[in-house]
């Protein structure tokens, strides 16, 4: 499974709605440590230790993803290394006890692998990690191949963006189309990734729709409103 894909704009950005929204391939890791199909148990353990991962990409020749092996994948071969499961044990839990005879990854890995392209949003890949309760997604261009790898924490990296960046995003994309005209005074002030927009606006209609594509601007941790409301009088 692979996390869809949304056209790519400039500087790795992609259109949506009135503004722009980050990719994977702005805050995914390029130098990816990954191991072969054929790559034993000892060998796995190592590259986990000696890169401080947690899970690794399985490639074959071509330099295609084929799978992920992880920590928990290896576990089963200490669980069961002492002791002899009962019956009901083998029974409930075969899966494990497959894996805890295994010796290669690709006996061990977890296939197919959910992966993302670069061009993937990272609201789509926050969503596809969640639903599929991962850490991370092995990055793949077209044909597959191994580009990169996104983690949870990659996706909280758009958190520590600059609060002026931020307002100047919401004023030039959210403000200066929602609130036009000579009735409307609408000012932006972000501390800590919280947005609050204060002043006077013409129709209160409009308060929904800029609390959604403030929220949607990346970085952004909450939206207030400070704004007088009165509607522009009926002619």
């Amino acid at each position: 499974m692979t996390a869809p894909c949304t056209s790519g704009g400039a500087n790795g950005l992609v259109a949506a709605g009135h503004g722009f929204v980050h990719v994977v391939s702005d805050v995914m890791t390029r130098r990816v440590a990954a191991v072969g199909p054929r790559s034993e148990f000892k060998d796995i353990v190592r590259v986990l230790q000696d890169r401080r991962v947690s899970a690794l990409p399985v490639v074959d020749g071509a330099g295609r993803v084929v799978g992920i092996v992880s920590e928990a994948d290896l576990l089963p071969k200490e669980e069961f290394r002492d002791t002899v499961p009962d019956r009901s044990t083998q029974l409930r839990r075969l899966t494990d006890l497959a894996r805890a005879g295994s010796v290669t990854a690709r006996e061990l890995m977890t296939s197919p692998p959910i992966t993302a392209t670069p061009g993937t949003t990272l609201a789509q890949a926050a969503r596809v990690m969640a639903r599929a309760r991962v850490k991370r997604l092995p990055v793949v261009d077209g044909t597959g191949r191994l580009v990169g790898i996104v983690s949870r924490a990659d996706l909280l990296k758009v958190f520590l963006r600059e609060d002026e960046d931020i307002a100047e995003q919401v004023r030039r994309e959210i403000v200066a189309y929602l609130f036009t005209g000579p009735a409307s005074a609408v000012h932006v002030d972000v501390h800590d990734g919280v947005v609050r927009l204060g002043g006077r606006i013409r129709d209160r209609s409009l308060v929904p729709v800029a609390a959604r594509l403030t929220q949607a601007v990346e970085g952004v941790v909450d939206v207030r409103f400070d704004l007088d409301t009165t509607d522009a009088p009926a002619r």
